[in-house]
């Protein structure tokens, strides 16, 4: 590199790459230092001078002043001192140009090396700054490879690596498809920046949200929480300070267009959007949804609630393998413990109705779920539709019974 080149490259460094001029400057004088105390051993304590304008450079010693020398490479005779500069001392420190004959090259090379180091550690933290920024975000990129440790996503000036944990387990990757990942965590390494991505977390759920609901994007309507198992079902707590707006409806978007652009997102992932409420009692039967609740016993100390539904909702309350259940404090941030209305009446915990055959009044909640279907649906598919009737009784039994009745009435009236 000649003393020209080193000028452009400095500069360029400075314009493009917003290296600032004394970071440079600085780099090159210790590539100096470096090369010269590699290849000459004249000087100990050495410092370079540079100019950078005519791109040109000298080696300066620094030795102390002494009256008898025992060591000339950090050390000067006072007479010699003298004759440069009759106010030194003993004690002072001499400088002297010690430049070698041959050092432009030798020097050259070191800074061309430490320029284009200095260029490698920019264009790195450059990168870091970039997706430093991008965490806890979304980004769109195209899958590279994939091999038995991690899923490689290029994201245009960096690879990002989405490992077997940050999967969501119903879906395929297949190269040079186009992939939309959440940026978990950024590392600066000695390589550059190493991005982990992930499909399986909750924050993914929230952005694709964001991005396809407007009223999320300006604030109008804000997600509380989110809970996910990814692949299979997820609940997402919406509020709008404004009343006269739907956080649920706006989510859900005209005949469900919002929210099923995230469930296809997501490969069909079953999402229930719930109304959010400071109200425990209101947000834990909300966010037992699709299942109705009877009512719902809180324990602030405990942070827990017990939650009474009817006897044949307790199947779809809990959920397949406890899964709405789970969810639902994960979403609440509440301990929960479902009980039928029976068990929750044995137990003392609801009260018995006056009349027996009156009609209890159950609030549905305030949510929708992706997975709108009748109760007598779920309850089959749960397989306890049997645990509500007795498999020995028939419709003509009920009949034959009723019309007994009806006759030992009629019997007595005629006896009277």
């Amino acid at each position: 590199m000649s003393n020209n080149e080193l000028l452009l490259a400095t500069e360029y460094l400075e314009k493009e790459k917003k290296i600032p001029r004394e970071i440079l400057i600085d780099a090159i004088e210790a590539a100096l230092i470096t090369a010269y105390k590699k290849n000459y051993d004249a000087a100990r304590n050495v410092r370079v001078e540079l100019n950078m304008d005519e791109g040109t450079f000298r080696v300066v010693a620094r030795k102390n002043v002494v009256e008898e020398v025992s060591d000339h490479r950090d050390q000067v005779e006072l007479s010699t001192a003298l004759e440069k500069n009759p106010a030194y001392e003993v004690g002072d420190i001499y400088e002297a140009d010690v430049t070698p004959n041959d050092f432009g090259r030798v020097g050259a090379q070191a800074a061309k090396q430490a320029v284009m180091q200095r260029l490698r550690d920019a264009e790195r933290e450059i990168l870091y700054d970039e997706f430093i920024d991008k965490e806890e975000d979304i980004m769109t990129g195209l899958i590279d490879r994939v091999d038995h440790r991690y899923v490689y996503v290029n994201l245009g000036r960096t690879e990002a690596v989405l490992s077997e944990a940050e999967r969501s387990p119903n879906e395929k990757y297949i190269p040079n498809e186009r992939i939309k990942v959440y940026v978990n965590k950024v590392e600066q390494t000695s390589k550059g920046p190493q991005i982990y991505v992930s499909r399986s977390h909750p924050g993914l759920l929230k952005r694709l949200f964001e991005q396809e609901v407007p009223e999320i994007f300006d604030g109008t309507v804000v997600v509380k929480s989110v809970a996910r198992e990814a692949g299979d079902r997820s609940k997402i707590s919406v509020h709008a300070d404004n009343p006269d707006i739907d956080a649920v409806g706006s989510c859900v978007g005209s005949k469900g267009s919002r929210v099923e652009a995230v469930v296809d997102e997501l490969g069909g992932e079953k999402i229930d959007i719930v109304q959010w409420d400071e109200d425990p009692k209101v947000f834990v039967r909300n966010a037992l949804s699709p299942s109705q609740v009877l009512e719902v016993i809180v324990d602030e100390e405990e942070q827990s609630t017990i939650v009474v539904v009817p006897d044949y909702q307790l199947s779809l309350a809990i959920g397949k393998r406890g899964q709405n259940a789970r969810l639902a404090a994960k979403l609440t941030g509440w301990k929960i413990d479902i009980k039928s209305e029976s068990d929750a009446r044995e137990e003392g915990l609801y009260p018995v109705a006056d009349d027996e055959s009156d009609d209890v009044l159950v609030e549905e909640p305030e949510s929708l779920s992706t997975e709108d279907a009748p109760i007598a649906e779920i309850i089959e598919e749960d397989g306890d539709a049997s645990d509500e009737f007795d498999e020995d009784s028939t419709g003509e039994e009920i009949i034959a019974n009723e019309n007994e009745t009806e006759e030992a009435e009629t019997s007595e009236d005629t006896e009277k």
